[in-house]
């Protein structure tokens, strides 16, 4: 039996783009209320996140009523500042070395795809 939704080929672009965000690391789905919910954290731990100069660590996007709204990237982000703050580090801290973790990931990302291209 075919499970192809039966529009699925007259589908709008806003209706593929809808779908397109449940796969969107990066896109702001969460608010404040259901990302603390999820972490265990208070409001103010996740605004500290982002209120920390030099070392913030994530700046949430803001919905038209000024609301604050996260990524699932950057509540991944949050739930490791979390764990290191929980083991004794203190927050700006933890947010840096979040921060340097995942440029050391990046740039071993690219360097993986860069040898897997001379490779070939």
């Amino acid at each position: 039996m075919d499970q192809t939704h039966p529009n699925a080929g007259t589908a709008t672009l806003e209706h593929r783009g809808a779908c397109d965000r449940f796969d969107d690391e990066n896109y702001p789905a969460y608010s404040m209320g259901a990302a603390t919910e999820m972490l265990q954290v208070t409001p103010a731990f996740l605004r500290a996140l982002g209120a920390l100069g030099a070392a913030r660590l994530i700046e949430p996007q803001r919905s038209r009523g000024g609301h604050r709204r996260y990524s699932r990237y950057q509540l991944r982000l949050a739930a490791r500042a979390r764990e290191l703050v929980d083991q004794g580090t203190p927050l700006e801290a933890a947010c840096r070395i979040i921060i340097l973790e995942d440029q050391l990931a990046e740039a071993q990302r690219i360097n993986s795809s860069r040898s897997h291209l001379a490779g070939a």
